[in-house]
């Protein structure tokens, strides 16, 4: 099985020592997602709503990259700062994921990386 390394300018740049995604076979696993502007580089601190649409835009960008769309992903990770915004949350993941949403997990998370109010990571199969 081979490996690939993703990455695209069009998601922001890893923060640390790890790749955007990973490719291995016909899975793609994707890390973690921050609401980071990748045109700026700035953490978007809007409403939950905003961070979680710059999220998905950016977990799309790499799809896209890897040749996927958001209809190849099969599982999500979802980490929130605070779980009372659960709800708001949701309202823009079921934009995005309208038919055959993903299997999914989510927690409330103590402290996300900028102080950012949610983490995303997913996995994507073809």
């Amino acid at each position: 099985m081979s490996k690939e390394i993703i990455s695209t300018e069009e998601a922001p740049a890893a923060l640390g020592p790890y790749s955007q995604a990973v490719k291995a076979g016909a899975t793609l696993f994707i890390s973690g997602q921050v609401p980071i502007d990748p045109k700026t580089g700035d953490v978007v601190r809007g409403s939950i709503q905003e961070q979680t649409k710059q999220v998905l835009d950016n977990l799309e960008a790499i799809l896209i990259e890897a040749g996927y769309g958001l209809e190849n992903v099969v599982k999500a990770e979802v980490f929130i700062a605070d779980l009372e915004e659960f709800e708001d949350f949701n309202e823009v993941f079921a934009d995005y994921f309208s038919e055959e949403p993903p299997a999914r997990a989510c927690i409330e998370a103590a402290r996300l990386p900028m102080d950012v109010g949610l983490e995303l990571s997913a996995i994507a199969v073809k």
